[in-house]
């Protein structure tokens, strides 16, 4: 075990300026939303008035957000730990407000089934493709982390985790839950807590933004990697969505095409952002504002 090295008492102090630790004074701000306060009584109402298919299609979105949430909050600690380990404190200072709020979004989505009275199992709405990725892809990458520290390794976890799961497959949920309840104007707490949820959300995938940044401008070839194993990643979202839509149209009448240009839209941007760590001095990188990543 390296000897330690004290920071915070050293002339280094601690980085105020840099984007993970303004991230850290965000997320103090405007993080702690207390899913308890919801209101869901409008929402039970609604519940009662939406037809059986229309049910369906929120209760499948829920539960796959359900499950999501309680995946990411699983598999973070690996990424936490190997911060820690590389001595980043500001990083991991931030860290530890992600992970409570992503505990905290694992409540929000339980107490919202809980106020509609679904309590049985509802794993049956986690598709072949949804079970790939949250019961064996997603953990399978960031528990590499325990024994593997490297470079690659890191990158690999902020892609699966922070661009795909978080900035492709959350984003397109959200999209989701918008289009169908806010043009619908139903489920006020639900939405609410959906809207509070994705500020959180941004901040996450702003973390992982500047990550895979930090290391492309460490290392080039980490840029290619990425691109890499986005592409190997797409067709899981592309599979995603086509089973999440069994029909011609949603129970809510909205068609895949508009979903799928959305989900391929997310996938592009988060490339092209990463894009602009090429040649950029290390600097550059923690001084980037929060809105260059994404942040609300």
């Amino acid at each position: 075990m390296n000897k330690r090295e004290i920071i915070t008492t050293s002339a280094r102090g601690i980085q105020e300026d840099s984007l993970p630790f303004r991230l850290y004074q965000k997320a103090k701000r405007f993080g702690i939303w207390n899913p308890s306060d919801i209101d869901f009584s409008q929402d039970q109402r609604d519940w009662q008035g939406m037809n059986q298919d229309q049910r369906t299609e929120v209760l499948r979105l829920i539960s796959q957000f359900q499950a999501g949430e309680e995946a990411v909050t699983l598999d973070l600690l690996p990424l936490m730990m190997a911060i820690a380990k590389e001595g980043r404190l500001e990083e991991e200072m931030y860290l530890t407000t992600f992970l409570f709020e992503e505990a905290k979004h694992t409540e929000f989505f339980r107490l919202a089934l809980n106020a509609l009275g679904e309590t049985g199992d509802l794993s049956v709405y986690h598709t072949e493709t949804y079970k790939e990725i949250f019961y064996e892809l997603l953990p399978r990458t960031m528990d590499r982390l325990l024994h593997d520290q490297s470079q690659e390794a890191i990158a690999e976890a902020s892609t699966v985790y922070n661009m795909f799961v978080e900035g492709v497959l959350a984003e397109t949920g959200y999209f989701s839950f918008y289009r169908s309840l806010e043009e619908a104007n139903i489920m006020p707490g639900l939405l609410k807590g959906v809207g509070l949820l994705k500020k959180d959300e941004s901040r996450h995938i702003g973390y992982g933004t500047f990550l895979l940044q930090r290391l492309i401008c460490e290392n080039d070839s980490i840029f290619d990697l990425v691109a890499q194993k986005m592409d190997e990643l797409t067709p899981y979202a592309i599979k995603l969505n086509q089973e999440g839509i069994a029909g011609e149209q949603t129970a809510f009448g909205h068609t895949i095409e508009d979903t799928m240009h959305f989900t391929m839209k997310q996938l592009s941007v988060r490339m092209d952002i990463l894009a602009r760590a090429r040649g950029k001095r290390i600097e550059e990188i923690y001084r980037m504002t929060e809105k260059e990543v994404g942040v609300l």
